[in-house]
């Protein structure tokens, strides 16, 4: 099997013989039923290579599409006209950048139809003029796809307001061409991570049919599991055999990297595609979307951002909450979602609530890591400590957890954990700890439960024992078991085969580390005390 490891041509996946995954349909419905379309996805998810499909269509190439589904759909394969404008590959931070683009692109199509233009020409009104001339001359309404359209806004978003503006009113006036050829357009389909609000593009023109969480197209960009398992089914076994695992064990560790995405409430299970591919042909389950680069503007919106990260994931909102990016600096839970490290885990009908969280271990390791290494500013290496940690859980040796714990701990500067008041040094420690047990969770089973009697701070699960850890920040740790006890966490596992282990920790808010440790184990019923 052939994989298309950065090719997002449509035309040379086919005629090279690379593996693709049938879209088609979709791509045949979008086509019939609709004129100007807008979808937002994460980056690196397809949405070039469906534009690239688009193209190929709209452009007749009929033979490219012999065996795909649209082949017995498609009667008519007529000849239009397509303008593609992509976005990807220039730095908009450079003013003048986004004119100069989209001159080169009237600039060669003016050649193409004869045009000569005139000097005061707005370059709405010259592209106006290409999509007349072009309709006129095929007889056929032109075709305009736009690859990335907001990415000269998220290129300057919050590092420079007054290019943000120029930006942004350079693509309205030539975005609201579309309402003006609207007689010389037979189809318009714009791509792009953000569907922003306040900093709208679009007002100058008839808003496109956002299709982003149309159940319908929910799997347009990205694979199906059943897609993964009936057309990559070679690939899984082989990988099974080079890692000494069952075939379903296989495809249950791709689950937890990959899938996770759902972008409806139809709740259709999404693997990144990007990654999916990466490991089949390196044969190795990595970090391949989350290490391919993490997006300046959302570090940027984090930064801004003086809440934790805790505040807004596994929690429920309304679609407004997280649909449309509103250049609030001080709430990125749009852009958070939008551009692919939290998605939708659960739909309530009645309340209309989406509960977003991260979408697999892939993306919860690396976007966790990277605001805990920004956050804390430790010195010693993240995912280094993180692994050793864990192993250290599986194997029930807690002592060597403490000590490794508390060498964390104090390898974190103490600039970054003086806290003026009591409130912020609680917070500062709570944060600490949601952001290392939420990594750990990525390497073992983690359990963050919201029970009857309250709140457990955390229950992480391993194959032999189950951890139930409670924090106290200038206390003691016998207070924290005593909570423990009284708050009855460890009651659902009384029937557990496995060593049920409760841990009071005292933390210290002077010295930054822990204080006090102690254990109480449980086996079959039977607590003893280490």
């Amino acid at each position: 099997m052939k994989y298309p490891i950065g090719i997002q041509t449509f035309d040379q996946i086919i005629e090279r013989g690379f593996v693709y995954v049938d879209k088609t349909d979709m791509v045949y419905s979008l086509a019939t039923e609709g004129k100007i379309y807008f979808l937002s996805r994460p980056r690196r998810f397809g949405k070039s290579l469906l534009l690239s499909t688009l193209r190929a269509y709209f452009e007749g190439k009929k033979e490219l599409f012999a065996g795909l589904k649209i082949d017995t759909l498609e009667k008519d394969w007529h000849v239009h006209r397509v303008f593609h404008f992509d976005f990807n590959g220039v730095n908009f931070t450079l003013p003048g950048a986004l004119h100069q683009k989209i001159e080169g692109y009237l600039h060669e199509w003016e050649k193409e139809f004869g045009i000569r233009p005139e000097v005061d020409n707005s370059l709405g009104s010259r592209f106006n003029r290409i999509l007349q001339t072009a309709a006129k001359q095929t007889g056929r309404g032109a075709v305009v796809l736009v690859d990335e359209y907001d990415k000269p806004l998220l290129d300057v978003l919050e590092c420079n307001p007054e290019l943000l503006e120029q930006n942004r009113e350079i693509l309205k006036a030539f975005y609201s061409v579309f309402k003006l050829s609207d007689a010389s357009l037979r189809f318009v389909f714009l791509t792009g991570v953000t569907k922003f609000s306040q900093v709208s593009v679009f007002s100058g023109f008839n808003q496109p049919k956002d299709i982003s969480m149309f159940d319908k197209y929910d799997a347009l960009c990205g694979i199906t599991e059943e897609e993964l398992h009936t057309q990559f089914a070679e690939p899984i076994k082989e990988m099974a055999l080079s890692e000494g695992c069952t075939e379903e064990e296989m495809r249950q560790r791709l689950k937890r990297h990959y899938d996770g995405y759902h972008f409806s409430k139809e709740m259709t299970d999404i693997y990144n595609p990007f990654s999916l591919l990466n490991a089949f042909d390196s044969k190795d389950i990595r970090d391949y979307w989350f290490t391919s680069g993490t997006p300046s503007y959302l570090i940027r919106l984090m930064n801004h951002f003086h809440e934790g990260i805790d505040e807004l994931t596994g929690k429920n909102y309304l679609p407004d909450e997280f649909i449309n990016y509103k250049a609030d600096v001080e709430y990125p839970l749009p852009m958070i979602y939008q551009s692919g490290y939290l998605t939708i885990k659960d739909y309530d009908k009645e309340s209309n609530l989406f509960l977003l969280d991260f979408p697999n271990n892939e993306v919860k390791s690396g976007f966790l890591a990277m605001v805990a290494t920004n956050y804390l500013q430790c010195t010693t290496p993240l995912e280094s400590w993180m692994v050793k940690a864990v192993f250290a859980l599986k194997r029930g040796q807690l002592d060597e957890f403490r000590k490794m714990l508390t060498s964390f701990l104090a390898s974190i500067p103490y600039t970054m954990r003086r806290k003026e008041s009591e409130p912020e040094r609680e917070r500062y420690f709570h944060y600490t700890f949601y952001l290392l047990l939420r990594l750990m969770s990525v390497y073992t089973v983690l359990a963050e439960k919201e029970q009857s009697e309250g709140r457990v701070d955390c229950i992480v699960e391993t194959p032999q024992y189950v951890y139930i850890f409670e924090f106290k920040l200038d206390g003691t740790a016998a207070e924290a078991l005593q909570q423990i006890e009284a708050k009855g966490y460890a009651r659902p596992y009384e029937a557990d085969n496995r060593v049920i282990v409760k841990v009071g920790v005292n933390f210290s808010s002077k010295t930054g580390t822990i204080e006090e440790w102690e254990i109480q184990k449980q086996t079959n019923s039977q607590p003893f005390l280490d």
